[in-house]
């Protein structure tokens, strides 16, 4: 299957590295297509109408904001189109490509390492043809794991997802920062903090997610860290989560 991506910013080339494929990439005049051309193989093409034409499924990883004017090139040639823009529902693509089979997912960076997270529009009665939706769905799993979601619930599962890679990167600037502050070296508290966030995510997951499990687990009543985790309570770490949900939602 031959991947088009009409935009070749942050999310299309962590796409693109995952999948480790030739790709044809366009962008809009900085230069990242060729890029991500020569690093990958593949080609930066001359035009958006040329890249639809030639590819077998058409990412659209551009500004949202430019969805209308790249469907006026693009429309007519392009065989199957996956939008991974933020904030936009599957109508107004569909609106854009008629009579086109048409595709939402929200991806996260770690794609880039085939550790992503892939939240993906289920199916609807405009949804006809099936076979194609499991193949991008296999395409797309190679570099992560696929979520089925509802489409009313996609800005939501963006929240969760494709903005974690960020907060979990503050979260552990955060911590790494109150080590350095009590002494440690920064990159021994980098690896101490990352590795066990990464071990962390694996138990949570052998867990089922049973979060109060691992919790209770750690923390002995009246013990550190469970004074660790008054403090975080404290400090507002679950009404940050809320609100930073809300801005990222809107509405």
């Amino acid at each position: 299957m031959q991947v088009g991506f009409i935009g070749s910013g942050n999310m299309a080339r962590a796409l693109a590295r995952g999948w480790g494929d030739p790709v044809l990439c366009t962008d809009s005049g900085s230069g990242r297509a060729r890029a991500l051309a020569d690093e990958l193989g593949g080609e930066a093409v001359a035009t958006n109408r040329e890249l639809a034409e030639r590819a077998d499924v058409v990412v659209l990883a551009h500004k949202p904001p430019q969805l209308a004017e790249v469907a006026w090139e693009a429309a007519g040639a392009a065989k199957a189109v996956v939008s991974i823009l933020a904030r936009t529902p599957l109508a107004d693509v569909r609106s854009a490509y008629p009579a086109v089979p048409c595709f939402r997912v929200e991806p996260n960076t770690a794609v880039e390492v085939r550790r992503g997270v892939l939240a993906f529009a289920e199916a609807d009665a405009v949804d006809t043809d099936p076979a194609l939706r499991g193949r991008l769905k296999e395409l797309f799993a190679r570099v992560g794991t696929v979520v089925d979601v509802p489409e009313r619930l996609m800005s939501v599962a963006g929240a969760c997802s494709g903005v974690g890679p960020a907060y979990w990167a503050l979260l552990v600037e955060a911590w790494v920062d109150a080590a350095v502050r009590r002494g440690m070296p920064a990159a021994q508290a980098s690896q101490l903090v990352t590795e066990t966030m990464a071990g962390s995510a694996e138990l949570l997951r052998a867990r089922g997610g049973d979060t109060l499990a691992v919790r209770r687990a750690v923390a002995s009543p009246g013990g550190t860290t469970a004074r660790g985790l008054a403090a975080l309570e404290r400090g507002g770490v679950r009404a940050a989560f809320h609100s930073a949900m809300d801005d990222v939602v809107g509405g």
